[in-house]
């Protein structure tokens, strides 16, 4: 009766999602939101540069739509 009410407790958390993240509501908000996606481009820029071309991690990680193959 244990096992079964703890593996009901475990496997309860992967039904639900995760939270999510909510719209921010205010231009203060919007604008860090922004900053946080150009940080985060910028950095996927940097690593890309120092990466071998060659390699299937590139292709993943730095191929953008519409680069040639």
């Amino acid at each position: 009766m244990i096992t079964l009410a703890l593996s009901a407790t475990a496997l309860s958390g992967c039904a639900f999602p995760g939270p999510y993240e909510a719209e921010p509501n205010s231009p203060a908000q919007w604008q860090r939101r922004q900053e946080t996606i150009e940080r985060g481009e910028a950095e996927r820029v940097r690593l890309c540069a120092m990466m071998n071309k060659d390699t299937d991690r590139y292709r993943r990680d730095c191929r953008r739509p519409g680069d040639p193959e």
